[in-house]
């Protein structure tokens, strides 16, 4: 996206990292011109506020130079002649240096001009500040001359040594290196790169691709290695952009090829090491990604050439670009939707121009839709967005947590893991030893030993009466033992009361005396009175009766007036108890009456209790009621609160088991409203008694402030025990937990989990709910625990199971998508040509039987016919779907394909045992390979020479077609066909990787030469036959590598030449058998490679790999290597057999590290293309 844009032919330079706000310095360019073709020179500096949505600069200072710039450049200097803005130095023609402070241009009044210098012989082009030293400049001009000026002392320059270039060449460019203060390196136009060391004041190396002569026109050093480089060509027969490693100066390691014409400037972004801009004359911009290679940013195409692409040092996503048509462009790499606002800008300017000084008035024009342009982003974040570190919570207390590891600064970056860390976070190591001593206890059995510790431990004397009543509720007799607890024993009370009746008796002895000597004369009276009444009647009595009657008893009477006693005295006398009853409560004669309804029924004494109780009102009738009525819920409700243990003994002494838990639970209720938290504490003494878990739950939840983990383990401890109380009161029978007990545990649960103990809190879950909550908790803590529950039954699922289910797509249902089908019958091929098929090498196609394409119509359950390709040119193939026939039965499979051009025959695929067989034994079934587009025209080949037949591959027969005029359109061509190694197929669904490697004979007679392209197709129809000898059609694959392309447009001939055989290989000292392996795995992996690779780029790689790595083994044979080195060598051939190519690069690169550049500098790098090639192939 565009952020800011300048009319002006400038060159530029950005203000450094450390200047706020940012400022653009901009001077006239040497060569440009502008419209009026003005030759005064100016230096602007400009304000760039990118809050500001307009794309205009705003000028903060301007200058009037006498001489225009090829090279602006602003550095940073601490000396003390430079204010904190820093010094501006320009290159200008004549060898011209000029160095300007930035701070009396941007405030007027003082001179600017620090110094003028004129030592160089030509036009300055190439400056740079040392980003260490900030008061160090390079400067670089025509005749190879290179300055290093010193700010502090500008009267004589340092040369970093003598000219490198002979004949001397222009400096195109200059660098300090990022991580080195004292390397420096220029760029020359014939392509070489020198690179200077100060302390040594001489080149320390030159870089330069010798199999490429290049115009380099630009070069920049990489922010974060050493060592490394990039060199751009301004040549438009070879844009590309070379990245160099200065420990592997033979070839660069990479080449970024997408620039149709010459690269102009190079910029590598000092925030994100893997960005580098680009610009070159085809008007693009390109933004590179060096670690893939890729483009993944690009400007739309430009109207003019960009000659110079720089960062913004301080907003990473912000770079300038300056083309030839005189605009200075900013932009952004993150890319984003913009709107044209060109007819805006020119109407603003013809506003101006018409204004005189007054505003004109607004015009109404019809609204009109800008044009929208949308320019992606990067296609990765860049690396100043990316975190850093990162660190995340997971399920079970793991931390997860990530960093970017630290790259040693001589190290080549090479594709290795990022480390993510798991650790286990404790946070509440108090808590989690508390449940598991509970877990323990539990399992034990022994929790009135754990009762008992708690009691001991309890710092509030609530506590520890609350552990006490729930340890009672463990034991027998409980009713008893919570009265001794509440302070009331049998025992004691049975003392009190002895002592208190022992102390009432003394006095009392007395009177109790006489009271019984009255009672014993009265009676001796009135037996004596009844003795002489019966003694007048009866006197013939016999005188044994006579002695009975007491003579002395005193007669009493019974009244009968009409006061109470006579009343009272008729009662009796008539039987009416209740009325006597009635006359005693009236005089209060309450003993009388409770002995008179004694005397009656059952309903007469609980009328006469109930009177009673009415009328008498002392401390204790309340409790003599309840006592005697057995209304105990009257006794929760209305009993003082101050009583609540009273009232608590009174319901463990007489309430039965049925009514005892609701009533203790409607004490504790109202000991909790009523009684404020002076008495919650004691209310949980309630429902400890009563059993009631949930409202013990409920209690502890509304007393909480804040739940703490601490306080929450204490109350599992309280429910648990609690809990399990009652399963042994009840035996199997189980209570299921209520809503706020359940909602408790699983938060018990949770925290378990989050402190990592995941078993524990599994069994705490309870087990018979059905709340989503606790089965998702149980679901995920099972399967969290991973290995440790195995063989145990999983919980059920949480969640809804949904049928998500669908018509699979005719797509799916092709032959990569299944497993193995039975073979279908392939109809006979047709002699009517089709399209054609390259057997081409496709190691990783199914190998199971596909039917042909005649067949499609009638197979469409399982294939879909294919959709109409774009029209290819005339030397382009459109690819067809594979098709695979029943093996032969000769060990390999013979593959045909259709050929429009007119060359037909048989190209046997490799089998597990190759048997060669008469040619008229053969019979290929119809095969069809899948063909990706491929050029047709192929090399002329000659004839083969006589060969053994033992040395020529086996083949099918080969046919050539007369139906076109030699050099005719459509005329035949002669190809050979190269052996089995190359252009063979997977035989059968095994991993291309596993192929057993092909002999060594074949692998080192491998030597195609760059333009050697794979054979036509060939067609399944047989036109006409050569005869019986079809092995000579087949060339051995030695000779193949003398075969050339014809010029364009030259008449493809049907003869064969005849070609010189190759000169026999010199001899060599034989390998060390305990160094054979190194030889045979990096063979097999170049075999590997050859038989997966498609494209002809990268077998030629391989080619060349094979014949470099000759170097390699000559060193074994010689034994010039060094142990460390042939020990590196072994661990990067095991990880070339494990497979593990990523490893064996990391090894690579940590041996190439630590070992003379000398040394390894001739095999090395090519191992690492091969290890490269690989992992790609493999990914």
């Amino acid at each position: 996206m565009k952020l800011k844009e300048l009319e002006k032919p400038a060159v530029q330079a950005w203000s450094p990292a450390k200047q706020y706000p940012v400022y653009l310095a901009t001077g006239t360019s040497a060569q440009q011109l502008d419209a009026s073709f003005s030759t005064n020179a100016t230096l602007e500096i400009f304000e760039v506020d990118f809050r500001d949505p307009s794309l205009d600069l705003k000028r903060k200072g301007i200058l009037s130079v006498s001489s225009r710039f090829h090279k602006l450049i602003w550095g940073s200097s601490s000396s003390g002649l430079l204010e904190n803005t820093g010094v501006i130095a320009g290159g200008g023609d004549s060898g011209m240096l000029t160095l300007y402070n930035v701070t009396h241009i941007l405030s007027p009044g003082k001179e600017p001009l620090i110094a003028q210098k004129q030592k160089h012989t030509g036009a300055v082009r190439a400056l740079d500040f040392n980003p260490f030293q900030g008061n160090l400049l390079a400067s670089g001009a025509s005749d190879s001359e290179i300055f290093i000026w010193d700010l502090n002392h500008l009267t004589v320059p340092m040369t970093p040594g003598s000219k490198s270039q002979n004949p001397p060449e222009d400096i195109k460019a200059l660098s300090w290196n990022r991580q080195v203060q004292h390397i420096l390196s220029s760029a020359h136009p014939s392509g070489k790169a020198v690179v200077w060391d100060l302390r040594k004041n001489e080149p320390i190396i030159k870089v330069s691709d010798h199999s490429s002569r290049m115009n380099c026109s630009g070069l920049a050093w990489n922010p974060d290695i050493a060592t490394q480089l990039v060199l751009c060509s301004e040549d438009d027969r070879l844009p590309v952009i070379q990245l160099w490693d200065l420990r592997f100066a033979s070839s660069p390691l990479k080449v970024l090829e997408s620039h149709s014409r010459g690269i102009l400037s190079v910029s590598w972004s000092q925030a994100d090491a893997e960005l580098l801009l680009s610009s070159a004359k085809d008007n693009q911009i390109f933004c590179w990604n060096l670690s893939s290679s890729e483009v993944v940013y690009k400007l739309p195409t430009q109207s003019s050439w960009c000659f110079d692409v720089q960062w913004c040092p301080r907003n990473p996503p912000a770079f300038s670009a300056v083309s030839f048509d005189g605009w200075i462009s900013l932009y952004s790499v993150m890319g984003r939707s913009w709107e044209a606002q060109q007819h805006m800008r020119q109407a603003d300017k013809i506003s101006s121009s018409f204004s005189q000084g007054q505003p004109l008035p607004p015009l109404q024009v019809p609204e009109q839709v800008a044009q929208a342009s949308l320019i992606p982003p990067l296609k990765k974040p860049p690396k100043w967005m990316r975190r850093p570190a990162g660190v995340s919570f997971a399920f079970g207390g793991k931390l997860v947590t990530f960093g970017l590891p630290s790259i040693p600064v001589q190290q080549v970056p090479q594709p290795c893991p990022r480390p993510v860390f798991i650790s286990q976070v404790i946070t509440e190591s108090e808590f989690l030893t508390r449940s598991v001593v509970l877990q323990e206890a539990l399992g034990s059995g022994n929790l009135l030993n754990y009762c008992q510790s708690k009691i001991q431990q309890a710092s509030r004397p609530s506590e520890k009466t609350l552990w006490q009543f729930l340890k009672v509720t463990l034991e027998h007799d409980s009713r008893l033992k919570f009265l001794r607890l509440l302070g009331y024993s049998r025992d004691e009370l049975q003392k009190k009361v002895d002592t208190c009746l022992k102390s009432d008796s003394k006095s009392q002895e007395s009177p109790q005396l006489e009271a019984v000597d009255l009672k014993s004369d009265r009676a001796h009276t009135l037996c004596s009175q009844a003795s002489r009444h019966t003694a007048k009647e009866a006197s013939a009595s016999s005188a044994f009766f006579d002695e009975l009657i007491p003579q002395n008893m005193t007669p009493w009477e019974i009244p009968t007036t009409e006061d109470t006693d006579g009343l009272l005295s008729q009662a009796l006398l008539l039987g009416e108890l209740r009325s006597a009853v009635e006359l005693c409560l009236k005089e209060e004669r309450f003993a009388d009456a409770i002995i008179l309804a004694q005397a009656g029924d059952a309903e007469l004494l609980k009328w006469t209790q109930e009177r009673y109780l009415a009328k008498r009102r002392t401390k204790t009738s309340s409790l003599l009621a309840c006592v005697v009525k057995k209304n105990w819920k009257d006794l929760v409700c209305a009993c003082s609160l101050k009583n609540w243990r009273e009232a608590l003994a009174l319901l463990l002494t007489y309430s039965g088991p049925e009514k005892f838990p609701e009533l203790c639970d409607m004490l504790g209720a109202r000991m909790e409203h009523e009684g404020g938290r002076e008495l919650t504490s004691e209310a949980r003494l309630c429902y400890v008694c009563s059993g009631s878990v949930e409202r013990l739950v409920e209690s502890w939840a509304d007393s909480q402030q804040a739940s703490s983990p601490v306080a929450l383990q204490e109350l599992m401890e309280q429910v648990t025990v609690l809990s399990r109380s009652l399963e042994l009161l009840q035996g199997s029978h189980k209570m299921s937990p209520g809503p706020a007990t359940t909602h408790r545990f699983t938060q018990y649960a949770s925290l378990l989990a989050a402190q990592g103990s995941l078993a524990i809190a599994m069994s705490v879950l309870p087990s018979d709910c059905t709340q989503p909550a606790v089965l998702q908790l149980k679901d995920r803590l099972f399967h969290a625990q991973g290995s440790t529950v195995l063989g145990r039954q999983a919980p059920a699922f949480p969640f809804p199971r949904v049928a998500v289910g669908a018509a699979l797509h005719p797509k799916e249902t092709s032959s990569h998508r299944m497993g193995f089908q039975p073979p279908r019958q392939v109809p006979a091929p047709s002699v009517r040509p089709r399209a054609a098929a390259q057997p081409s090498v496709m190691p990783f196609l199914p190998s199971h039987p596909i039917p042909s394409v005649g067949s499609w119509t009638q197979s469409s359950s399982d294939y879909r016919v294919p959709k109409p390709q774009a029209t290819l040119p005339v030397h382009f193939v459109p690819g067809v779907r594979p098709a695979f026939s029943q093996p032969q039965p000769f060990g390999g499979q013979s593959v045909q394909a259709i050929n429009p051009v007119g060359f037909c025959g048989t190209w046997p695929l490799p089998g597990p045992t190759p048997v060669m067989a008469p040619p008229d034994v053969m019979q290929p079934g119809s095969t069809h390979l899948p063909e990706t587009p491929r050029l047709l025209p192929l090399p002329p080949v000659g004839p083969p020479g006589p060969t053994p037949l033992s040395s020529q591959p086996a083949a099918s027969p080969v046919t050539f077609s007369v139906a076109h005029p030699p050099g005719g359109p459509g005329a035949p061509r002669s190809s050979a066909l190269p052996s089995s190694g190359i252009l063979a197929t997977r035989p059968g669904p095994q991993d291309t990787w596993k192929v057993a490697p092909a002999s060594q004979e074949n692998l080192q007679r491998k030597k195609l030469p760059e333009t050697f392209m794979p054979p036509a197709p060939i067609i399944t129809a047989p036109l006409m036959s050569l005869g019986p000898e079809p092995q000579q059609a087949l060339l051995p694959q030695s000779l193949v590598s003398g075969a050339s392309l014809p010029p364009p447009g030259a008449p493809r001939e049907c003869s064969l030449q005849q070609l010189q055989p190759l000169p026999p290989e010199k001899t060599q000292k034989e390998l060390p058998p305990e160094h054979q392996c190194l030889k045979d795995s990096f063979e097999a992996l170049l075999q590997r490679c050859s038989l997966t690779a498609t494209d002809l780029k990268t077998k030629r790689k391989l080619d060349e790999a094979a014949h470099r790595l000759e170097c390699l083994y000559e060193k074994l044979c010689e034994g010039t290597l060094s142990p460390h080195v042939l020990a590196g060598l072994h661990e990067v051939a095991r990880c070339v057999d494990a497979g593990s190519f990523e490893q064996g690069l990391a090894v690579h690169a940590q041996v190439v590290s630590c070992s003379s550049f000398s040394e390894v500098s001739s095999f090395m790098p090519v191992l690492k293309a091969v290890l490269t090639i690989a992992h790609k192939l493999q990914g």
